[in-house]
């Protein structure tokens, strides 16, 4: 499959993408900024970090094991899992939770332990919104940490669990004031821009616009991106497929539930054909 010749940039959402510009020694600069961009300066500023094992393993054979995009610590030990999240999928929360328990759990050293535990961190990046509307719809970025229902004190503030809402951010280019903003921009448009835009002049985001430039990669590469979009395009229409057969199978469930009801109600047979579309057959079977 040929590269598009209208995609000058990979796209980040891609796993080719994400783990080019976020996973390797080479880029973790850009990681980095990312990272220090969402803090916005809550926390204390991230210099370098360390790639860990992204495979995580249980204690036993035939456990389960846990895949993470990125897995970095900082000179400080603090954990950072960072995931990127093609589409909505069921149990979202629970695989981060889930996610976040290697990292603690792989702190607990052998032998005498007085339980003390780093900051663990885990960060989505999604391509969806979270369902039932569970934010309004200029909120599109969500720190969470264990907190006192009571009084809603901070309990607990080592275990953080980032969210970030990519399709609610909307801002221009002209709006762009933050690196925050300057990141969520980037992210979100990189593989529908053609140039680098005025707002993302500073030097790490001229290092991700040479990192991303399709055309300076080798043959190898492309044929990886090409294939890791494919599997991006492909799970999506998986999903819209899924979401087409479950609405379709609502509506004949619906229309089932009211040819019952009519029936019940002694309405004849060829009038709930008619306005329910079904045939006499499938009615009297009902």
């Amino acid at each position: 499959m040929p590269i598009d010749q209208t995609e000058r940039y990979i796209n980040p959402y891609t796993d080719f993408g994400f783990k080019k510009l976020f996973a390797t020694e080479m880029n973790k600069d850009l990681l980095i900024s990312f990272l220090n961009a969402l803090f916005n300066g809550s926390k204390q500023e991230i210099v370098d970090i360390q790639y860990l094992n992204g495979e995580h393993l249980g204690d036993g054979y035939g456990d389960r094991r846990a895949v993470s995009d990125v897995y970095c610590m900082t000179a400080d030990g603090s954990r950072f899992i960072v995931e990127m999240q093609k589409a909505e999928q069921a149990y979202f929360k629970d695989r981060s939770i889930y996610y976040s328990t290697f990292a603690i759990r792989e702190q607990a050293p052998k032998g005498k332990w007085n339980y003390h535990l780093e900051d663990v961190y885990t960060i989505g990046v999604m391509n969806f919104e979270l369902p039932n509307d569970e934010y309004p719809a200029d909120s599109y970025f969500h720190e969470i940490k264990l907190k006192d229902i009571a009084d809603n004190h901070v309990f607990y503030d080592k275990l953080t669990f980032m969210y970030l809402e990519m399709p609610k951010f909307n801002k221009t280019e002209t709006e762009l004031v933050t690196m925050m903003d300057k990141w969520m921009f980037v992210l979100r448009n990189l593989s529908r821009l053609m140039e680098r835009p005025q707002a993302l002049q500073d030097r790490i985001f001229q290092k991700l616009f040479e990192q991303a430039e399709i055309s300076k990669y080798s043959e190898m590469e492309q044929r990886q991106y090409v294939e890791s979009r494919k599997d991006m395009w492909d799970y999506f229409s998986t999903m819209k497929t899924a979401e087409d057969k479950g609405r379709a199978e609502g509506r004949a469930e619906e229309k089932l539930a009211n040819a019952r009801a009519l029936k019940a109600n002694g309405v004849p047979l060829d009038i709930i054909a008619k306005s329910i579309g079904l045939t006499k057959q499938e009615i009297d079977n009902l």
